[in-house]
């Protein structure tokens, strides 16, 4: 990314300096990750019973603002440089372009072995391979300059890799937000887990049914889940939970135990201003 960002400025090129922001998008996303794994080994308080983990989603959603931003300003000087298109050192631009290539499949063929048993590898594995197409971006629009020259391919293929950055801020930014809003990870169909408790042995009704995101790869679910008087409730408190990790990967469950006659209390304010309960039946 430096490289680039050095050969961009060096040579002219706003394709190298465009390849440079995709490169720090991945470059941020890593830094987010090893920012939670820091934040989420810090214990919980009484004032933060969650810990700290919503700080990589507040920090990956501010990364995506800033990212359109940037792509922005980058499809400003496309358009400027598509009007009067300057001279561009068209060969050291290849060469920074191709050094890059070089270093991304490299790092590509490193993390390749992983991709399959670890997600958090392969992620970096998608990032890698998207950070290579950048670089082919550049080195073409290089090799258009230098064989045709044809400078209006600079601003062309800056825009090409300026689009790559918006797709991954678009994403960043609306997985984010569902995050902070709470909304069902995008992985997990609720429908089929409300199918699954249902099919349950046992279990003859379930609602209260939520299921979101506390961080990157952590989901979390509760329900109310009504069985006749005669089942056992930790066998099928068991059950349930063995079944809804081992289908959904959901580890962190609140499952409230009820049965058809269970009166769920809640409670409204008084005229004082108390807090005064009532029963209403399921």
């Amino acid at each position: 990314m430096v490289a680039e960002l050095v050969g961009g400025w060096w040579t002219g090129s706003l394709a190298l300096l465009a390849d440079a922001g995709h490169m720090f998008t991945d470059a941020a996303a890593l830094v987010l990750a090893l920012t939670a794994v820091w934040f989420g080994s810090r214990p919980a308080t009484s004032r933060k019973t969650f810990g700290y983990y919503r700080l990589e989603i507040i920090a990956a959603l501010v990364n995506g603002v800033a990212l359109i931003v940037i792509a922005l300003m980058i499809f400003w000087g496309a358009y400027q440089r598509w009007l009067e298109p300057p001279i561009i050192r068209s060969g050291p631009m290849i060469m920074v372009a191709s050094g890059g290539l070089v270093v991304n499949l490299i790092s590509a063929w490193i993390l390749h072995s992983h991709d399959e048993i670890d997600l958090n590898m392969r992620g970096a594995w998608l990032h890698v391979m998207g950070d290579a197409l950048g670089s082919v971006a550049a080195i073409l629009a290089g090799v258009c300059m230098l064989a045709f020259n044809w400078y209006a391919a600079d601003p062309l293929f800056s825009v090409i890799i300026s689009l790559l950055i918006v797709w991954g801020s678009i994403r960043l930014i609306r997985e984010s937000t569902n995050v902070l809003l709470e909304g069902a990870p995008a992985h997990i169909n609720l429908a089929a887990v409300e199918d699954a408790i249902l099919a349950t042995s046992g279990v003859s009704d379930v609602h209260d049914l939520h299921v979101w995101t506390i961080t990157s790869g952590r989901d979390a679910l509760s329900a109310h889940v009504i069985h006749a008087r005669s089942i056992s409730q930790p066998a099928l408190l068991k059950e349930l939970r063995t079944k809804l990790h081992d289908r959904f990967g959901v580890d962190h469950l609140t499952i409230q135990m009820e049965t058809p006659d269970f009166e769920d209390e809640t409670f409204h304010f008084c005229n004082n201003g108390t807090a005064c309960f009532k029963s209403q039946r399921n």
